[in-house]
């Protein structure tokens, strides 16, 4: 895996950034603002309000194996950071409070500390997936223009991580044969199921349905697979790597 190419990419990224407009008028009222609200206490919480890093018992062999590995972590997280600040003055604006813990989130960290680096890497994946599809769903339902211009934002990050995700698993240069589709998309299927119940009713209430959410995330999952699928092939036949922003363009 190119680490320059990566770190170049973070760092490009966190140019050009236009703030939303905190300030312009609220027009979400009732159930439609409470729901969001809670929505977005939960991702506010989970995108850098907690332990916004790696966390696995083992992810420090994993960071001291390569220095240039680490700043790169370093940078994708420093942008999960900047998603829990946007999400803080969204709350600001709507005046919610922060949350400091919710159960989907403490089992979620519960998990990754206890199964492994690498699986938690593979859970970071999918969740950045399946939060991809949120955040889109999110800017095309909502009524508010500050909360829009967040998703933006955000949706442009998320296809950066969903990229940087599959450019490190091509860098493995192993097989991801059917077996493990099959498990990759029963994990993603699963994890957006997790997201579905604790967001649906904020999505919904704008207006989005079951359907479209559950096959938002089927196809993010099968762009993943043919894009990894396409790097494998390149690098097999000797073929130039692609550059990082072809490889975001395709996963955004």
């Amino acid at each position: 895996m190119n680490l320059d190419y990566w770190t170049e990419h973070f760092r490009r990224n966190a140019l050009d950034r236009p703030e939303p407009d905190w300030n312009a008028p609220v027009n979400l009222r009732g159930p439609a603002l409470s729901k969001l609200g809670k929505s977005l206490q939960q991702f506010q919480l989970g995108d850098g309000g907690g332990p916004a890093y790696l966390i696995a018992w083992n992810h420090q062999r994993l960071l001291a194996s390569d220095a240039g590995l680490k700043a790169l972590v370093d940078l994708w997280f420093a942008e999960e950071r900047e998603h829990s600040r946007l999400l803080g003055s969204s709350l600001k604006r709507f005046m919610v409070a922060e949350i400091k813990g919710h159960w989907s989130f403490s089992l979620f960290c519960g998990v990754r500390k206890l199964a492994g680096v690498q699986f938690e890497l593979y859970a970071l994946l999918l969740t950045e997936i399946v939060s991809h599809v949120y955040y889109k769903m999110l800017r095309k339902y909502t009524r508010d223009e500050a909360v829009r211009g967040m998703c933006a934002l955000i949706i442009r990050d998320e296809a950066g991580h969903i990229a940087f995700h599959r450019a490190r698993l091509a860098a493995e240069n192993r097989r991801f044969g059917r077996l493990w589709e099959l498990a990759f998309r029963l994990r993603g299927l699963a994890a957006g199921t997790v997201l579905w119940v604790n967001h649906r009713g904020a999505l919904r209430a704008g207006g989005a349905t079951d359907a479209e959410f559950y096959r938002g995330i089927w196809l993010g999952m099968d762009s993943f697979i043919r894009g990894l699928r396409g790097d494998l092939e390149c690098a097999r036949a000797g073929a130039a790597m692609k550059p990082c922003a072809q490889m975001v363009a395709e996963c955004a």
